[in-house]
């Protein structure tokens, strides 16, 4: 199984990147799927899930409002849109498959004027 995370990179403050995780190997679309991260020196948290048929979503209180997650079953990819970044958004931010131990490798976000 893989989980391979793409459109990271550099933003300034206030603008917007648009995250997407292709899953192989697996029944994706059996699986919630979820978008954490990792800013530097601090624990990883969860960002945002999304129930395995997409009618359901939950996200970090820190940015309700601002990302959106959603997923496309038939092409077996979830997203995470992500708007009005703040330099406290500045992570790695990692893709995973709920309750199957897939993690994606990764894509970084950096906020910064």
């Amino acid at each position: 199984a893989q989980l391979v995370e793409s459109g990271g990179g550099l933003v300034q403050p206030g603008g917007s990147l648009r995250l997407s995780c292709v899953a192989s190997g697996f029944t994706f679309s059996r699986y919630v799927m979820k978008w954490h991260r990792q800013a530097p020196g601090k624990e990883r948290e969860l960002v945002a899930r999304i129930s395995s048929d997409g009618s359901s979503t939950n996200y970090l209180d820190s940015v309700k409002g601002r990302f959106t997650i959603s997923r496309d079953n038939a092409k077996n990819t979830v997203y995470l849109q992500m708007n009005s970044l703040k330099p406290e958004d500045t992570a790695v931010y990692y893709c995973a498959a709920d309750l199957t131990g897939y993690w994606g490798q990764g894509t970084h976000v950096t906020v910064s004027s």
